[in-house]
């Protein structure tokens, strides 16, 4: 075994080993590097730097110049859009002209043919009350089953308790008008006299007969032996129009409106009092007004 190893040296022993142990050729310098390493080192940096840049802004224009492109591919689509619009609305335009050149049009025919179908409707009233100036009307008589003769005799009967002058072969015919319904109705009995002034003197004798009279006309008075005291009443013979517009003015009449209505030769009249021109009641539009002027 070696005791020599197991020996501790001294502070003088360990200074004097390491002189002696350590080679010259293992001893260390600091390198220092030259200022051309920098400048080679910086420009790589810079280079490196331009073309980060460079891809950067090249990457950046790329995708503007891709929006720019759909930006105006949408812009031209915006623009065919604002043309069709334009096209649209000029055709609407010159379609909703036509379309109010028409309704003017329309418009002004039907003003004409609503003239003329008055002119026309006044025509045939005018017709149709000359073709029934001769005749009078007998209201309220109960249907019965009879004959054409049966309704002359009674009507004769009645003429003959008014003390009118007509004879059979003054009246030219005599009808029972038709119901607007199958069931029984007392629908009027018309009479076609001669003449107007026979028709006149019938309906000046039955109003006086009615004044005259404390019972008023009735059906004894055309020889009915039952329903003796139904009420007969006999007037003109008015066309649709003028029955309306005499239903119409004795409304006038109930209102206060007016004072008297009357009807003459197929017209209606009304007369405010006693006063007051006598006005000749021609449609319903008329009568309107006159009921607005109270």
């Amino acid at each position: 075994m070696d005791h020599s190893m197991n020996k501790s040296m001294s502070e003088s022993e360990i200074s004097t080993a390491g002189t002696l142990t350590t080679p010259p050729n293992f001893v260390f310098q600091r390198y220092k590097r030259g200022y051309g390493d920098m400048e080679d080192s910086l420009s790589k940096q810079l280079d490196l730097f331009r073309e980060e840049i460079r891809k950067m802004l090249s990457s950046f224009t790329d995708k503007q110049e891709k929006k720019t492109q759909e930006i105006n591919a949408k812009l031209h689509e915006i623009q065919q859009s604002n043309t069709h619009i334009e096209k649209s609305i000029e055709f609407l335009t010159a379609q909703n002209k036509d379309l109010h050149e028409k309704i003017t049009r329309l418009e002004m025919q039907t003003k004409e043919d609503k003239n003329y179908i008055s002119i026309l409707e006044n025509k045939i009233e005018d017709m149709q009350t000359e073709s029934r100036k001769s005749n009078l009307v007998i209201k309220n008589v109960p249907r019965k089953k009879g004959t054409k003769e049966d309704l002359l005799e009674m009507a004769m009967c009645l003429f003959q308790s008014i003390q009118c002058s007509i004879k059979k072969h003054d009246i030219k015919d005599i009808y029972r008008v038709r119901g607007k319904t199958t069931e029984k109705q007392n629908t009027p009995i018309v009479v076609e006299t001669g003449s107007t002034i026979l028709k006149t003197e019938s309906l000046k004798m039955a109003k006086a007969f009615n004044i005259k009279h404390q019972h008023k006309l009735s059906c004894k008075h055309m020889g009915f032996k039952t329903q003796e005291d139904t009420p007969v009443f006999i007037s003109e013979h008015l066309t649709a129009k003028g029955s309306r517009l005499h239903f119409l003015a004795r409304d006038l009449i109930k209102s206060g409106t007016y004072k008297f209505c009357w009807t003459a030769y197929g017209k209606v009249y009304v007369r405010k009092d006693e006063n007051s021109p006598t006005i000749i009641l021609r449609s319903e539009e008329q009568v309107h007004k006159l009921v607005l002027q109270k």
